[in-house]
């Protein structure tokens, strides 16, 4: 075994004694990895003495982005987790390398620095081939280079043309942030909706202290999920099921409030672990309790709302854990958005669960009533009630900001989301809006969910602006109509998008004389373009390019057939959900097949 760099030291542990165990395991270990495959027994042999081995502690990195390229490294056990743009500190995850694994390919084809940063996710064991050693083996054995090279070059094809694959914990850390939690009780549903999913699931307890590292590695081979469960009491151990999780899950009831600062437990020391919040709620509760209090002093990066015993809830966390939530993304597009209901009641009658919702525009709001958890039936008749009755944008007013005052469509909005907040809906939600001040989308996460939606609704010209946190609000629409791209960040599993605003059909024709204000102002497309309806058009055409790039990156895209409805058609509200539902029932088979069949 070669000597190990000085790059390196400072995260290697297990000195010699555990180096030679690893060494003595190398040749079973070399054969299962498709790097060293199909080398023939020579080259496999002198490959075998230039390999070093190295332990990573979660949260080091193994390199930096701008590094040179001097080795690739074969993952054994852990996941590293790659890093890119502005820096170690900020940077985006954009993926996880997983046992068998190889990380640092192009250091062997080029001397180009390295494109991204990677971390120990978790303590983690890898092989390490430096350049140099490398070579000298390809000089012995030539023959064996074109196979290599081909190796390599298609690993680094599939790694530049893949999208963005879920994230699927293969170990889970369930940490209580308070004492008195029914952890076991918990870690028992999960597991049992787990197990129900199809997941070969494994609990870990403090008694699985005495265990040394091969077996706990040789457990989280032998099953798809181990679930290291924390306990309150002990900290060491506590922090040692942190140290092994690739996904950490923090537990608390949301009604005690989060009346002290719950113990870090070290969790601040692994910036790129998945760190999220579970809010344990009553069982019949029929709003979650705020998460606020907790949000503020947590590490989490999300959270979710369950309610004890709850079983769909459990199944829920358990699709989110293992990247097969199903996320849904629905367009603006005015009155056609009435087409959201027919397809959202397809999917229920079909059994797909709707795990995250999120939209633009009128998008927005039937994604909100699904986080509401509102039935089919309460969600025809709250959006009827809304938009059908009468029509809500009629509150005309001089035009110095708008054409109206925006006070009716507020009404409306409060009188039917009331006070609830965003980040106290049962479903993970977010609604896109525009931000005139700093030129970019906004993405609203949090606060007041019908101010939310008003801003994401709010068309320029037509409706007055929403000035929120200082910053001027108008519609998702002008930048980003169906924002799968927000969801695709999420990497939870796969995405319907639903997009009822691609092809419009405002027709100019020969304008009218006689009566023009009263025409104009009511925007009848039949008579000439009326001036609300050019507003409407322009906010769901604007982001037309960016609508074009998202639509590439949903899993399954449904365009209801609704081309003979205007943005301001308000009465054709059951033809919008008839035909919607009965295009999205023709395509059942493979939304069935799609969210089923996308693996983690």
């Amino acid at each position: 075994m070669a000597e190990t760099t000085g790059m390196e030291a400072d995260a290697v542990r297990g000195g010699e004694e555990a180096g030679t165990r690893v060494a003595d395991a190398l040749p079973v270990a070399l054969t299962s990895l498709p790097l060293f495959g199909g080398l023939g027994a020579e080259a496999s042999a002198a490959l075998e003495q230039e390999l070093e081995w190295l332990s990573l502690l979660g949260g080091h990195s193994l390199f930096d982005e701008g590094d040179p390229s001097d080795a690739l490294y074969v993952v054994i056990s852990g996941v590293l987790g790659v890093v890119a743009g502005e820096g170690r500190a900020r940077g985006s995850l954009l993926a996880q390398i997983h046992p068998g694994e190889t990380v640092g390919e192009m250091a062997m084809l080029s001397d180009r620095l390295r494109s991204a940063t990677i971390i120990a996710l978790r303590d983690s064991t890898l092989l390490r081939i430096a350049k140099a050693s490398f070579a000298r083996v390809m000089e012995t054995h030539p023959s064996s280079m074109r196979y290599l090279s081909q190796l390599l070059v298609d690993r680094l094809d599939r790694t530049t043309h893949r999208t963005k694959a879920a994230f699927a914990a293969r170990t889970l850390a369930l940490i209580p942030l308070e004492a008195g939690l029914a952890i076991e009780r918990f870690a028992a549903d999960l597991a049992g909706a787990l197990r129900d999913a199809g997941t070969s699931t494994e609990i870990l307890d403090t008694r699985a202290r005495v265990a040394g590292l091969d077996a706990l590695h040789a457990l989280e081979k032998l099953h798809q999920l181990v679930i290291y469960r924390g306990d309150w009491q002990d900290a060491a151990w506590t922090r040692l099921c942190i140290r092994h999780a690739d996904h950490i899950l923090l537990l608390a009831r949301a009604s005690s409030g989060a009346e002290r600062t719950p113990p870090a437990w070290g969790i601040a020391d692994l910036k790129w672990r998945l760190c999220e919040l579970v809010l344990l709620q009553e069982e019949e509760a029929p709003a979650p309790a705020p998460a606020a209090p907790w949000l503020a002093r947590s590490a989490a990066r999300a959270h979710y709302h369950l309610r004890v015993g709850n079983k769909g809830d459990f199944a829920r966390l358990g699709r989110y854990i293992r990247g097969r939530a199903v996320g849904l993304v629905l367009s603006g597009g005015g009155a056609r958005g009435y087409g959201h209901l027919g397809v959202v009641k397809a999917l229920r009658r079909a059994g797909v669960p709707l795990d995250l919702v999120g939209g633009t525009s009128f998008g927005a709001i039937v994604a909100a009533g699904i986080a509401c958890e509102w039935d089919d039936r309460e969600l025809s008749a709250r959006v009827h009630d809304a938009f059908v009755r009468s029509d809500p944008l009629r509150d005309y007013t001089f035009p110095f900001v708008a054409l109206t005052r925006g006070r009716e469509v507020a009404r409306r909005l409060r009188q039917h989301f009331g006070e609830n907040r965003i980040e106290d809906l049962w479903r993970p939600y977010f609604a896109v809006a525009t931000n005139l001040t700093t030129g970019e989308v906004a993405v609203e996460r949090d606060g007041p969910l019908w101010q939310a939606l008003l801003a994401s609704s709010a068309i320029p010209g037509l409706v007055p602006p929403v000035i929120r946190r200082g910053e001027v609000l108008v519609d998702g629409a002008v930048m980003n109509n169906l924002p799968v791209d927000i969801m695709s960040t999420m990497r939870r599993g796969p995405i319907i998008a639903v997009d009822v605003a691609r092809y419009l059909n405002l027709r100019p024709t020969a304008p009218v004389r006689f009566r023009w204000l009263r025409r104009l102002m009511a925007g009848e497309e039949t008579v000439g373009l009326g001036i609300v309806s050019l507003l409407l058009s322009s906010a769901a055409t604007a982001s037309d390019a960016q609508a074009r790039l998202c639509r590439e990156l949903a899993d399954l895209l449904l365009e209801p057939p609704l081309r003979e409805i205007g943005l301001r058609d308000w009465k054709s509200f059951d033809r919008a959900i008839e035909d919607a539902y009965r295009y999205t029932m023709t395509r059942i088979e493979e939304i069935e097949r799609r969210c089923r069949g996308v693996a983690p």
